[in-house]
């Protein structure tokens, strides 16, 4: 699709464009829009395809501007592939049924080398005994789905289904930006092509996602699997498109050439046919494949690579082993079930099977009730996992969940364990249903479900659990970072009645902390220390210290920077809070409803009586610091800052910090063990990478 020159041509191109935007006076509105074209869908390639960046984000933002101003004036030009075509018009309603042109057959298993060359033994029957050549690729551990592609256009895209039919979800995958909506299929003679491929979500985006939920009293997704399969069916494609998706197509089912043409060369192998959709702009394994002739060099290639798993950015549960040549491919046929030519070779699960004790009910800082299973300790991938949250009443009821239930465990990468499911062949009949307490386990209070929501609640604010909660949360790393104030001592001061609310950790008597047992001079001081120093941090941390509901580092930030001094918020309206950045109707809510609860605004009042900054200072300097307008991303530990040190000497200049690598980044301060982050800005060159004494000189000099 692309190549050196051609990419040397839309470059400059795109240089050209970004001049004629400077003027805003294009001459000839057909030809700057097909270059406009040209150049966003050859920038989509280079970062979403490639992970190479070629345009600077504001740059493709003003291509992109100027391409929807230029096809607003001259309508009889937009084109169903255009790059405008992408933005979604409305809410998707229902996905209706459609019927695959193949069917999309499941695969026949493999854990073993024996149950490899058995199925190789099967192959050469077919062939008079020689050693086949067989293509080894990624088994994607996501969401499958099926595209068809019609003189060069998208026109449909759907869900795997039940293998015969799918559902429709087109306008949602178009939001996926490494799926072409377009590709010269006609250079090849392909009049009609049906492709099979996987959604997926990079672990560490879908690590973000979680972490985000978590900050907003959310349960997480269990793994990218589900988050990915569950992102192609909502209903707001916009939504969709915010999941940072990504397809691998890795199947052609389909082909019908132009009339009169004959087949190219290239879609006579599999490795071919990967090999000539990469050049056409899709995302296949083709750079992580293996093509080998012989089964022995396939088994020596599946072991040496499961060891590797954990180093891809995706979740994979496996490889597949494939049948390179079509006609032989042709020849083996299919069962009902499955292929006779290819195979996955299945990784030793990440799963283990344990006994489901009791169930405990914890109470969170927002009153947030959480079941937690309690099972006999079993070993899975590299922890013992003993407890593990089962999310809301909704999930028990939904998975049938008993007490004394044999339940199978799993745990994706990194993720949170969770229960896949009971093993009800297994029940003997003295397994009990899980009764949902309808009163707080802590002050006994009766618990609600608002509407729309999964979760009960216990909406009393002096629930004694909930206090707790909130105290730790405060003096939390995050948060206050109040050091020797974690949960231990929280706790032991509360039940002591040495500490019962937020301004009474800016009140304690050390006097009789001291006389306590484990409290000598120095940690009595050291304490003192971090809760006075505490006083000065910058409002963002004071804004998610509080546990407001759904409020997480990210929008207290946003709000801190909105205005000067919080007792602002008392006034502030849905209007106000809606403009802001990433503040939708819900959290929104939450935020005005923390500042009209009275008791609220007497614990704030009784804050900065006591000293507590409740004003942004660098508020009008942040706007434009020297730093505004650039990215700041820290990875691994620094000589001598601490990361919280770091980010705040970029915010007080004006500087964002990033939460992820992309080309949305302009510099990455890296200290030891700085992983994956490092080695991924290595690879977009618009990143610059300093270590902390360059970073300290640059602000500086800065």
């Amino acid at each position: 699709m692309y190549n050196k020159e051609s990419g040397i041509k839309l470059n400059e191109k795109s240089r050209a464009l970004l001049k004629e935007i400077a003027t805003g006076i294009t001459s000839n509105a057909a030809k700057t829009i097909n270059d406009l074209r040209e150049v966003i869908n050859y920038s989509d390639w280079r970062y979403y395809v490639k992970d190479d960046p070629a345009l600077a984000d504001q740059e493709y933002d003003r291509l992109f501007e100027w391409l929807k101003k230029l096809e607003e004036q001259h309508p009889e030009s937009v084109t169903p592939d255009s790059p405008t075509q992408r933005v979604a018009k409305g809410l998707t309603k229902e996905f209706p049924t459609v019927d695959h042109l193949v069917p999309m057959l499941s695969l026949d298993n493999s854990y073993n080398a024996e149950d490899l060359s058995e199925w190789d033994r099967r192959c050469r029957e077919f062939v008079g005994d020689r050693d086949i050549e067989y293509c080894i690729e990624p088994k994607f551990d996501g969401a499958g789905i099926s595209l068809i592609y019609e003189n060069d256009l998208l026109t449909r895209g759907a869900t795997r289904g039940d293998g015969v039919q799918g559902e429709d979800i087109t306008m949602n995958l178009k939001q996926i930006r490494s799926i072409p909506l377009s590709a010269k299929f006609s250079s090849l003679s392909v009049h009609q092509i049906e492709i099979r491929g996987e959604v997926l979500i990079n672990k560490n985006k879908f690590k973000q996602f979680n972490d985000q939920r978590l900050a907003e009293n959310l349960p997480p997704l269990a793994n990218p699997r589900n988050a990915a399969s569950g992102s192609l069916r909502m209903i707001d494609p916009k939504e969709v498109g915010k999941r940072g998706l990504e397809a691998f197509l890795y199947h052609m089912s389909y082909l019908d050439f132009q009339e009169g043409k004959r087949e190219p060369e290239a879609f006579e192998t599999h490795y071919g046919t990967l090999n000539a959709l990469s050049q056409l702009g899709f995302r296949t394994p083709v750079d992580i494949m293996k093509v080998v002739k012989g089964i022995d060099k396939v088994i020596d290639y599946c072991k040496t690579f499961e060891n590797k798993r954990d180093e891809l950015p995706y979740e994979i549960d496996g490889l597949v082993v494939k049948v390179n040549e079509y006609a032989l491919q042709d020849k083996m046929g299919m069962t009902t079930h499955h292929p006779r030519w290819a195979m996955a070779y299945k990784f030793k699960p990440r799963q283990a099977s344990s006994k489901l004790r009791k169930v405990e009910f914890q109470v969170g800082r927002t009153g947030t009730i959480t079941p937690v299973a309690k099972i006999d300790p079993v070993p899975l991938s590299g922890v013992t996992v003993s407890s593990i949250s089962m999310f809301n009443e909704d999930v028990i009821r939904e998975k049938d969940i008993r007490v004394g239930d044999t339940i199978l465990v799993e745990r994706a990468g990194d993720v949170i364990p969770y229960i896949v499911k009971p093993l009800t062949d297994l029940r003997n009949g003295s397994e009990k249903e899980i009764v949902f307490p309808k009163h707080c386990p802590v002050c006994g209070d009766k618990l609600v479900k608002e509407p729309g929501e999964s979760a009960w609640r216990c909406v009393n604010i002096n629930c004694e659990a909930q206090v707790v909660e909130r105290l730790v949360h405060f003096g939390s790393k995050d948060a206050m970072d109040i050091r020797n104030l974690g949960e231990a001592n929280v706790k032991r001061f509360y039940e002591l009645k040495l500490l019962r609310d937020i301004p009474g950790i800016y009140q304690l008597d050390f006097e009789k902390i001291s006389q306590l047992e484990g409290f000598g001079k120095k940690s009595v001081d050291n304490l003192r220390t971090a809760i006075e120093n505490s006083k000065q941090q910058p409002l963002h941390r004071l804004i998610f210290a509080l546990g407001i509901r759904f409020v997480g580092e990210t929008t207290a930030k946003t709000l801190a920077k909105a205005f000067h001094d919080l007792m602002e918020l008392k006034n502030i309206t849905e209007e106000k809070l809606l403009s802001l950045e990433d503040i939708g109707p819900k959290v929104a809510g939450a935020i005005l409803q923390f500042f009209s609860n009275e008791d609220n605004i007497r614990m704030l009042e009784k804050l900065r009586s006591l000293g507590i900054n409740m004003k942004n200072a660098g508020n009008k300097e942040t706007a434009s610091g020297t730093l505004s307008g650039l990215t700041f991303l820290f990875t691994g530990t620094l000589p001598s800052l601490k990361r919280s040190e770091a980010e705040t000497l970029v915010e007080s200049k004006g500087g964002k910090i990033a939460g992820s690598v992309s080309s949305k980044l302009n510099y990455l301060i890296a200290g030891e063990e700085a992983g994956s982050k490092l080695e991924k800005a290595k690879r977009i060159n618009t990143v610059k990478i300093l270590n902390e004494e360059e970073f300290l000189q640059m602000i500086k000099t800065e």
